[in-house]
């Protein structure tokens, strides 16, 4: 058993401490490193549930490392630091594991000069871990939350006052359960009752949806080496993500323009509902992008997209009122996704004060591409009012002729044209969608 899980800690180990000292996004540094190791599956699965545990519950291992040792975790170097992590986060929550295993494969990792140190700290959680005092709820509401749910606490106050305390809660308990995947099934090329077949006939437990019909959330899925994914069959796309297609509610032979495409899922939605007819404008603002589109497209057997790359900010009038659909999925700060992108919770909420701003000003610009009677729906994956509902009201303000309209998506109901998907609710991404109509 040593033999067997030692590489897979090792290398959950090389990854936390890259992702920590290049600051690069933690998917992405898994990704790469699975794909360059000759681990079996399960050892995969074994990085993959370490490093986005220790990354997601940074703040409570760090709570509970500094209540076990004299020795503050902020004083100990970066390796020694995920080490601590690593073990109290097997220990901890991972039920699977037996406490010798964890604390001694952890321990067989550790620089020797900090090996004693390591053992140390595990071995006393092993002894009084589960009862360990957390801060207390009615006297310090805020310090609470922070270390129960690994959330800084700026953000825990700034959910607390968008959503009130009981809310909150209920919303960062969301955060700390990775969905299982969904699909989008590709109906130019299956139907999604073929689709849920074969993938239920290779054992996977698959949950669908009455609307939209093309999202199937799958346990278990393992997207690397699917053939289903790599035949264009279906593509990976939350069910947010799904649902804002559908309030876009593309239809055969538009023109659609998506502001700010990439990666381009929503793109491909778009496509698919347009049954390839038509024409969508993809376009973004880094080049080296818009490649991950045209792949994607062919893969999937769409060719009514054409990519460029545009500052959606910056008007181009030769699409003066040309288009039938535009979407604005724009950039955001990302705090509706943290339960896949864990590391998003430690942002400084101040790098995201410039953003209602830009987000506002390619609201504003890509209004000028609807036709008279097109669609126009704005969307961000982020639960922060002052990107969302903040600049639809704005933006209303001062184009009257513009309408919100209310979509409906199965029993989801838009509220004055608007929807806040939350994942302690809908079991999705916190997500935001506005759908305005231009008047004719």
């Amino acid at each position: 058993m040593e033999q067997t899980l030692n590489p897979a800690r090792a290398l959950a180990l090389q990854i936390l401490n890259k992702t920590d000292s290049a600051g690069q996004y933690t998917n992405l540094a898994l990704d790469a490193a699975l794909k360059k190791s000759n681990l079996s599956a399960p050892d995969k699965a074994l990085v993959t549930i370490l490093v986005y545990g220790v990354t997601e519950r940074r703040l409570t291992l760090d709570y509970m490392a500094d209540a076990l040792s004299s020795r503050p975790m902020e004083t100990l170097d970066g390796t020694v630091r995920n080490l601590v992590r690593m073990g109290l986060y097997q220990l901890r929550y991972l039920d699977r594991i037996p406490a010798h295993a964890a604390v001694s494969e952890t321990v067989s990792l550790a620089p020797r000069r900090a090996r004693g140190f390591v053992n140390a700290v595990l071995r006393e959680y092993t002894r009084r871990g589960h009862d360990l005092p957390f801060p207390d709820k009615a006297s310090d509401l805020y310090r609470f939350l922070s270390v129960t749910y690994s959330i800084p606490v700026p953000l825990c106050k700034k959910l607390v006052e968008i959503f009130g305390a009981q809310r909150a809660e209920s919303v960062m308990e969301a955060f700390g359960h990775a969905p299982p995947v969904t699909l989008r099934v590709n109906t130019l090329k299956i139907s999604p009752e073929q689709m849920t077949s074969e993938l239920c006939a290779l054992g996977y437990r698959v949950h669908g949806f009455d609307a939209p019909s093309t999202a199937l959330r799958v346990l278990d899925f393992v997207p690397s080496g699917s053939p289903q994914l790599a035949d264009g069959q279906v593509f990976v796309q939350d069910l947010a993500s799904q649902i804002c297609v559908e309030a876009l509610d593309a239809r055969p032979d538009d023109f659609v323009i998506d502001s700010c495409a990439c990666p381009g899922s929503k793109t491909f939605g778009t496509a698919i509902k347009m049954q390839n007819t038509g024409k969508i404008l993809a376009c973004d603002l880094h080049q080296s992008k818009l490649s991950l589109i045209q792949s994607g497209a062919a893969r999937l057997g769409i060719d009514v997209i054409e990519v460029r790359e545009r500052d959606a900010r910056n008007f181009d009038p030769a699409l003066a009122g040309k288009a039938d659909r535009v979407l604005c999925d724009v950039p955001c700060s990302g705090f509706g996704v943290l339960a896949k992108k864990p590391e998003i919770r430690y942002k400084d909420l101040a790098d995201a004060a410039a953003l209602p701003d830009i987000q506002y000003a390619i609201l504003e610009n890509c209004c000028r591409y609807v036709k008279d009677g097109g669609v126009l729906v704005y969307s961000t994956c982020t639960i922060f009012p002052e990107e969302n509902e903040h600049n639809v009201a704005r933006f209303l303000a001062s184009h009257p002729e513009f309408s919100a309209e209310d979509f409906a998506v199965g029993d989801i109901q838009s509220e004055g044209g608007m929807l806040t998907l939350l994942p302690d609710t809908h079991g999705t991404d916190g997500f935001f969608i506005a759908k305005l109509r231009k008047m004719h």
